[in-house]
Formats: structure tokens, sequence, C-alpha cells
């Protein structure tokens, strides 16, 4: 998979095609992950989950297990106050919101599988894990609440008894009522009753996905010193402190939360987790440092899962193609609890519904809902790909009822480039952006018109392989800031950042950020700035992250603000170094501070050549034997930033599958992608930037999915099931940028990070159904299995008897099923 490579060498470290610093200690295995952290006297911890996705717990014996040798301690939520610890949520997007209590290990009942009851504490991990097995539970079980609407039935089992429903929130946005559109109640009753409207509804699923980063979640906690040190594979090492703090009354000082590399995460490690609380309580309890690391199995059992959500959209439209109005209904599941930042990930979808469409009227209900199910929380992208996935589905569907192409019908209502900065229907400012020209070129890469003849012919033919074409043109808010934006959603934190930069005595250059990576390679791209800002080499520049003694103020990573909210942070942060190192400057020059010019790293009067250079003007601080009165030696600096506005990349994501219409399977067969990001520190980084997130959000389209059966037992607990896709299931991508730069911050530069995945995973779905609709087929649930498809075309002509119904797991077994595919052919008589 190669990207358009760049035409020409940047004279610049930004717009560099440079390799990342730190892939030469990840990929010789030198780096140290947190469960490489070895501590004398370390022990290890092992975690007695529930069986049962609802259950009272009446007794717990750990009598067995701690007569297995080498297990120091067994303890039950009890023993440690586990059960009083409340783990928080930092979200409330409702002054009514029911937000239920969390505690940090179940006690007198668990609600859902996977919740953890008990703890047991062993000289290996080998044994924990052994003598865990021993403990024995004394369960009741509970009526499963597992489907969204009928949890908001009259006389549904609740979840929180103590609640008195299961609803958590209603959040709604009008934009009538906002006064940033019309009332969409009138543009429908208007479309109902005009000739020349019409008024299409559809509903969506987003399945339950899991983030399935590389590095399983660990967390080692050492009590023993004068700060309480823990050692987690984190997103949120800030926050993570904070949390702790505030969660367990320890004192914030005394808290040390270190982030090491991290192994991916995804929005799965951006969280408070059980496990963490846990692991310091026991620690504390025991006085010695202790590790808990999860298995793969336990991390998709009970790590936050992603999306799961129920789309009802309405779109009244002209029959000419002008949209008039959007309204959208959400169901949003929780989970059994609520996470960090769980409730607010589908309202961030409202503001993207809308996308790149003028829409005059526009209504956004959600209702979030607790379940028996594992908690969702953010997942790359946290709700603009839902977003964009619904109405992305929609445009296709209101195209064909329209008799449109529906590129063309896109076309008809979006932004224009010479409408910017426009104010969207929900309220977003985008300050730039140039669709026409992402489409246009994405177009020609893909030979789109040439597709669609050869699609054509497939279809005249009859061929058992039909070309179907999928379209994803999107925008999405990024870079999570301003502040006081946060604040009008009642979101529980800033959105500023950090950065501090210390000019080292040799002319070398140590940057402290508060943004910490787990994958994305701020190191480089951060060191590429910094050259560029400074005039140091890219390999004179130390990133310093991760540590909240070292990087002691930040707010951490998720939500594609990395570089556009941190690196920015460090610009900031440069033009101070060199508005300290000025008058030092002009001292040693004996020049007019007024006469001089920076660039390329170097202080100059003007007109002449005579300079000095930032490292010299470091040396001169460090020895101090002349500089000027009343300058202190110091041209070190710190610098806060918090954004005006989101940043908005976008892009025109063009996708071609054959589906194999006797047997449901689903082959990729073309894909391109010109998306825009604004300026490019570098284009090797962006370029891994999309694949990654392409393979995700063509995951959802064709592979994942977190199944559960009808008593709330995950089905897809392994690898086995929870299907993934490798390589050899994926294609060439064929990538390309423009640039519209952002207006919004010195480097003109918007988010990467989650764009691949918002904009991929209608595009393949969009072709999926393509490819068959022909035959009848209306809509298909994702994943788009080999069995889904298969059934789908079935029923689409139907052939699907009960005979057929016997045998419906057979075309798709081996080929992408997942657990819920296997699980139903079960039922229905299949014979896997």
């Amino acid at each position: 998979m190669t990207t358009t490579e760049n035409p020409t060498t940047p004279t610049t470290e930004i717009g560099r095609d440079r390799r990342r610093k730190e892939d030469r200690r990840l990929i010789t295995g030198r780096t140290q992950w947190t469960d490489n952290k070895a501590l004398t006297g370390l022990l290890h911890m092992a975690i007695v989950r529930s069986p049962f996705a609802h259950a009272n717990v009446n007794a717990i014996d750990t009598s067995a297990a701690k007569q297995v040798p080498g297990v120091v301690a067994v303890y039950t939520a009890a023993d440690i106050g586990a059960d009083q610890v409340q783990l928080p949520c930092a979200w409330p997007i409702t002054k009514d919101m029911k937000s239920p209590q969390r505690p940090a290990l179940a006690g007198s009942r668990v609600n859902f599988a996977g919740e953890g009851v008990a703890v047991v504490v062993a000289r290996s991990a080998a044994i924990a894990k052994d003598a865990a097995d021993q403990v024995e539970v004394d369960y009741e079980q509970l009526e499963p609440v597992l489907d969204m609407e009928d949890a908001l039935k009259d006389g549904a089992t609740l979840v929180h008894p103590e609640l008195g429903t299961n609803q958590n929130a209603q959040w709604i946005f009008d934009s009538g009522e906002a006064g940033s559109g019309g009332s969409l109640t009138e543009a429908l009753q208007k479309a109902e009753s005009d000739d020349d409207q019409i008024v299409v509804r559809r509903r969506f699923r987003q399945q339950r996905l899991v983030p399935v980063f590389m590095e399983p979640r660990s967390t080692v906690v050492d009590p023993s010193g004068e700060q309480l040190v823990m050692w987690s594979s984190t997103q949120v090492p800030h926050i993570l402190k904070t949390m702790l703090a505030l969660t367990l009354g320890l004192p914030e000082h005394k808290i040390r939360v270190i982030a090491p590399d991290v192994g991916g995460g995804f929005g799965g490690k951006l969280q408070v987790t059980p496990e963490e609380v846990v692991t310091l309580l026991v620690a504390q309890k025991l006085g010695k440092p202790v590790k808990w690391t999860e298995t793969r199995s336990e991390s998709l059992l009970s790590a936050h899962h992603g999306r799961d959500q129920i789309q009802d959209l309405t779109m009244s439209v002209t029959k000419d193609g002008q949209i008039t109005g959007l309204g959208v209904e959400l169901l949003a599941d929780m989970g059994a609890y609520l996470g960090l930042v769980g409730p607010g990930v589908p309202v961030l979808g409202a503001f993207m519904f809308n996308a790149i469409y003028k829409i005059p009227a526009y209504r956004f209900d959600c209702t979030n809902v607790f379940t028996t199910k594992t908690i969702t929380d953010a997942y790359r992208g946290a709700g603009r790909p839902e977003a964009t996935f619904g109405i992305e589905r929609m445009m296709d569907e209101v195209a064909l009822e329209l008799g449109m192409e529906p590129m063309e019908f896109r076309k008809k209502n979006w932004i224009r480039n010479d409408e910017f900065p426009y104010t969207t229907v929900s309220t977003m400012t985008y300050d730039s952006g140039n669709y026409e020209a992402a489409t246009e070129q994405a177009m020609q890469m893909f030979d789109y018109d040439g597709l669609r003849r050869e699609q054509e012919e497939r279809r005249r033919r009859g061929d058992v392989k039909q070309l179907g074409i999928g379209i994803s043109t999107f925008t999405e808010m990024c870079g999570l800031a301003p502040s006081r934006v946060l604040g009008s959603l009642d979101y529980g934190a800033g959105g500023w950042e950090t950065a501090s930069i210390r000019m080292l005595p040799t002319g070398k250059a140590e940057v402290v950020v508060g943004v910490s990576p787990h994958g994305q390679g701020h190191e480089t791209a951060f060191s590429q700035i910094v050259a560029d800002q400074l005039g140091v080499g890219f390999d004179d520049v130390e990133i310093l992250h991760g540590d909240t003694q070292s990087s002691y103020r930040g707010l951490d990573t998720y939500g594609s603000r990395s570089l556009v909210v941190g690196g920015i942070a460090i610009v900031k942060a440069a033009e101070k170094v060199i508005e300290k190192a000025k008058p030092i400057a002009a001292h040693m020059l004996e020049a007019s501070e007024g006469d001089l010019e920076f660039s390329g790293g170097r202080f100059t009067v003007k007109g002449t050549d005579k300079g000095v250079g930032i490292a010299d003007i470091a040396l001169a601080v460090f020895a101090a034997h002349d500089y000027p009165e009343g300058i202190e030696p110091d041209i070190d600096a710190h610098a806060t930033f918090d954004p005006e506005n989101f940043s908005f990349p976008h892009g025109t994501h063009l996708c071609a599958v054959e589906v194999d219409t006797e047997t449901g399977m689903v082959s990729m067969y073309k894909y391109v992608c010109v998306d825009d990001v604004g300026n490019v520190i570098n284009p090797l980084i962006v370029e891994g930037q999309v694949h990654g997130g392409l393979a995700q959000g063509i995951a959802q389209a064709l592979f994942e999915e977190a199944a559960y059966d009808d008593q709330g037992t995950l089905l897809s607990g392994t690898l086995v099931d929870y299907t993934l896709p490798s390589a050899a299931d994926l294609i060439h991508f064929d990538t390309a940028n423009t640039t519209t730069a952002s207006t919004t911050n010195p480097l003109g530069v918007k988010g990467v990070g989650e764009a691949g995945t918002i904009a991929s995973t209608p595009a393949v779905v969009n072709s999926v159904l393509d490819a068959i609709r022909h035959l009848g087929v209306k809509d298909i649930d994702m994943p788009t299995t080999p069995y889904r498809v298969w059934s789908a075309i079935q029923k689409a002509s139907g052939t699907a008897g009960r005979g057929d119904e016997a045998n419906i797991a057979s075309p798709g077994a081996g080929l992408g099923s997942t657990a819920s595919d296997i699980s139903k052919g079960d039922t229905q008589g299949g014979h896997l």
C-alpha cells in the first residue's frame, strides 16, 4: 500500500519524509512496555470475573485459592474497600443525567459478564491466574438487559433499580430553537404536503466494536517511595493522575503516573479503569509493588467497547435534489456503567451529521441507554464515524429514491469552496476547505466513469461477481479543544495543551509536551517542528512525554489533538524562546533589538551578515559571564495553547468491491482516498495514519463485531471469533492529499489520526450495497460478512425458504463470519 509521493524534497524539516525516531527501539525490541517493568519484590495480580451478565453475588469462598503455593493474598471488594470506590464519569451531558455508582470491584451485584468480583495476588502471574480459578462465587442470576429498545419499555428489567430507569440521558439539538436554522418539524410538514418534495426515512445500525490495541492493558504500582508511582499503558497519564487523586482522596502531588511506550490505544486506553484503581488499592494494602496485565480475552471481554448505536434518519428533499431538512434519532448503548467520557461520545456526532452539506433545518435527538453489557466509550473517531456513516448512507438512499447519480446528489448540496468560512446548521464554523478539488482528484485517480461502465457491463452479462462503487465525502471536527466550547457541553476538563522548550548549553533542545503518544510519531513530527522554528538539527531535539513528574501539565492524546493543539503549543514555546534570546543576541552583537532578524537559527543584523546562532546564545546564557542588565540568564520557555476553534479535515473516499453473488463473498477491488489535512508536517507519518485508519474503518464494514448471546455472554471473546483483517484481506490503497491550510493555527495544520476510520466505513458499505442493489437488496447490517450478504441476496430473490435457512451459515464459514452470524446460523439449524 503506497501513497502519492512528494514530487520535490522540501528544504525545511516541515514537509519532509522523516522515518520515525521512535521506531528503532520499537522494532528492535529495546523498548519498555508496562508489562516489562520489573521491581524488587514485585507481586502479580489476577482478577476473578463474573461469567454472568446480571447476577446477585451471594457469597465468595476464597479459602481454596489462599492455599495455593505462591499466593500472597486473596481479596474481595469488601476486603480492600473497592466496592466503595466509585469510578469517575467526566462528562455529565445533561443536568438530570442518571449516573449509577460504578465500583472498582463489584460487591453484591454484577452488571456485565467480565465484571471483577475478587483478586488474587501471587508471586507470579501464572500462579495468580491458576489460583483465581479456585475462587468459588455463589451467583444468583438475574434477567439480562440486552436490547436498547426493550430496555426503555415500561416494566423492563432495570440494570440499576435505584435509578428507576434504564435511560441514562436524553440530549437534543434543534436548529430552530438554537437559531442556527429552521424548524425540522415545519420542514417535514411542508415536504409531506408538497408534490415537489419527498421524505425518506431509514434505520442504520452501528455494531459494537473492540479497540483491540496491540499491547494489552497493563498497570504496575509501587507504593514504597515518597510518591506512589503508577506505570500504566494509558493514553491519559495526566488525566489519570488527577482522577486517581479525586477518586481515592490521595494528595495529587504524591502521585506520579508514567505512560511508557504504549502499544496502541484507539480510544480504548482513554479511561480510568477499575483495574488501575484495584491494583493501586492492593499495592497500598500490601505495601509492595503489584502488577496486573490482562490477557487478550480479558481485553475483549472487559476493556471498554465502542460504537453500538441505532440510528433513525429522516431527510426531506426537493425532487430536483435540494435537501430541506434532516432529523436524527439515536439510541446509544452505554453498557452497564458510564465510562470516563462515554455519555458524550454520541453527542459529538450531533455536530457532524450535517457533514459537508448545506442543510437548512436539523434536529438531533439522542437517548443513552443502560444494558448489561461491557461499557462503551471513545473508539477511534468517537461519535464522528457514526455520524459520517449515517449521513453518507442516507445520501445514497435519497439519491436512489430521487433517481439521481449519488455523486451528483452530493455535489448539489455541499458547501462550495468560495463559501468558507461557513457556519453550519449545527453551529460549527468550518474555516477552510475545498471539497471540489479533493473529489475531482479522487474521481480521476479512481477512474470513476470507467468503473461505472464496467459495473453496467457486468450487470448486463449477469456476472457472478458484481461490481459495486461506494462514496464517502466527509469532514470531521478534531483537535478536541476549545475549552469554552467543551465547557458549554459540560465536559469535565479543558482543551488547552502545554509545551516547554529547554535550550541546553550545547545548543540541543529538550521539549517537554503534555500530549502522550501511543503510536502517532510525536517524537519525529515534533522534532521537525522545533528544528524549523529554532533552526536546530532534527537529531538535536529530544521530545519528553508521558511522565507526570517531568511533563507535569497536560491533557493528553485523543480526538486528533496532538498536532493541532500540542504542536501549536510547541510553536508558541519556540516563539518565546526566540523572544527571550533576542535581547541577549542584541547585546552580543552590540546592536539594537529592532535591527535584528531571526531565521534559520540565527539572529542577524539587518542588511549585514553579522549574526549569532541560537546555540551560541544558549552557551552564553549557561556561562552567564556577559549578558544585559535586568535580563535573567535563561531562554527556556513554556507555553499553553487553547485553540479558538476545532480543525476540520475533509476528503473524498471511493471504494469498489466485487461481490460473489453465489457465496456472498466481498472482495476489495479498488480504494482511492484524497484527504485534506491542511499543511503536512511529515508525509510518511500522514500516510501511515491514513492506512491504519482505513484498515479499521474497512474492518467495521466487513469484519468486526462484538456479539452477545441472549444471556449477555460475549460470543466474540477471542481473536478466533472477533475477526480482524490481516494484510491479506486488504489491498493497495491509492492515497493523495489536497491542501487548504487551517486558518486557526500558525502551522495551518488539521488532524489526520481518525480521518481514515471516519471516511472508509460508509464508502465500503455503500459499495457492497451498490453491487447487489439491482438484485433487490435494500440494506445489510454491518459487518457485511459473506453470510449476511448471501442471506440478503437469497431473501431478495425469494429463494431463502426453510430448506435454505438450514444451511445458511455454510457460504460464510471461514470467510469472515462473525460470532453473531455463527450464533444465528445455529439457532436456525445451521451445521458449522
